[in-house]
């Protein structure tokens, strides 16, 4: 068999496997995998439950990232706005709400009354910062979202409302509701797994819906050249203020759930720290891909659980993330979903199938996949930035 004919076969493999893989079959695949895992054992759904948290934070992150290119370090202090928010409202108005509705479906309804409180503290925050910060570029919006992130800790910390309960948090307990005269803990692994990703499916579609509607489109044009956008008439800072928002709003959702998870919501939340796991997770996955941050947050986490299991590694897991983080950069520009593309089309082949896909076919293309800030005007490359499909 000669080299031409292997070349071949291995093409027609991968374009057929491209052409099988349809976002609704994927998709499917995802509801399954969603339904299986809350029958696994406890531990497993509550570290797959942590991803979903972590992802949907990553997520939110990158839809400014991503999306307008302003690189933010301070989106901890609205992953901590979700988290207080509920926390508060569970200790303060916990029992108010209890007498209102009654004690049977209080803990869910005090649930969902605290998100909307969380999500509102979240908006009210992110205003003001938002429409501070967008007035700065590159290095300098970086430095200011992360002043204003340490800002936000240290508020907590010194508790000067006497809200926060400073450097010890606010203990969050769920407790529970009463269904058919059988106790169900809103907080048991379970059960909070499946709030939790109805929650992060929803608000992952939601934001999904964004980057594909006219809104996104201009954000886009914005990233690639603010200034052309500018001649066109777009009002730059009204759309980067706007998504400011929006991203600050969906990372206030995974900090509710987060709250929710962890039983507290800790000064921790605000650190730069936290905030540099969705830079972390978005890095690893491709800030260049509408899923990235979600495989980001799937690597970052699953590995750090394979080191956990070693006891004489886990003191230097962060040596083993440096590394990782440099081979990323270093050979994985596009992280690795931007890798999978590549094995992908180099499956398929460079012309007739792999053309085909990139209109939308396979699974991967399920991606709205915007460019690295710049990349697209220094390629010249009009086709850069395509909803839905492949420009790798």
């Amino acid at each position: 068999m000669s080299a031409t004919d292997t070349g071949g076969r291995v093409s027609r493999f991968g374009s057929a496997v491209a052409e099988g893989w349809t976002r609704e079959r994927f998709g499917l695949l995802c509801a399954v995998a969603l339904v299986l895992i809350a029958f696994g054992p406890p531990f497993q759904v509550y570290l797959f439950t942590d991803f979903l948290v972590v992802a949907l934070f990553a997520l939110g992150f990158n839809l400014l990232y991503g999306y307008t290119g302003l690189l933010s370090f301070g989106h901890g202090l609205f992953y901590a706005g979700g988290a207080y928010g509920i926390a508060i409202v569970l200790r303060d108005l916990g029992p108010v709400i209890a007498d209102v509705v009654g004690a049977g479906i209080s803990p869910l309804v005090t649930f969902v009354v605290g998100g909307v409180v969380g999500l509102a503290l979240v908006v009210v925050v992110a205003l003001p910062v938002g429409w501070l910060s967008v007035r700065l570029e590159e290095i300098y919006f970086a430095l200011i979202t992360l002043a204003f992130g340490m800002l936000g800790y240290s508020l907590i910390i010194q508790d000067p409302a006497g809200l926060t309960n400073g450097t010890d948090g606010i203990i969050v307990l769920l407790g529970t509701v009463d269904l058919g005269g059988a106790s169900v803990p809103v907080g048991g692994r379970r059960v909070y797994y499946v709030i939790s990703a109805v929650t992060v499916v929803t608000a992952t579609y939601g934001v999904w819906r964004v980057v594909n509607s006219p809104f996104g489109t201009v954000c886009k044009a914005i990233r690639e050249s603010p200034d052309r956008a500018a001649a066109l008439g777009i009002d730059v800072r009204h759309h980067r203020w706007m998504t400011f928002i929006l991203s600050a709003m969906i990372v206030g959702v995974a900090g509710v759930l987060r709250a929710g998870l962890a039983s507290v919501a800790s000064p921790g939340l605000t650190h730069w720290s936290t905030s540099a796991i969705a830079v972390i997770a978005t890095v690893i996955g491709g800030a260049t891909y509408f899923s990235g941050p979600i495989v980001g947050a799937f690597v970052f986490l699953y590995i750090r659980w394979a080191i956990s299991r070693f006891p004489a590694l886990e003191a230097y897991w962060e040596l083993f993330f440096g590394a990782l983080l440099i081979a990323v950069v270093l050979f994985f520009k596009q992280g690795a979903v931007g890798g999978l593309h590549l094995l992908r089309d180099r499956l398929v082949g460079d012309g007739g199938a792999g053309g085909s896909d990139r209109g939308g076919g396979g699974a991967l293309d399920a991606d709205a996949k915007p460019t690295a800030p710049g990349e697209a005007a220094e390629s010249g490359d009009d086709n850069a930035q395509t909803d839905g499909g492949d420009a790798s």
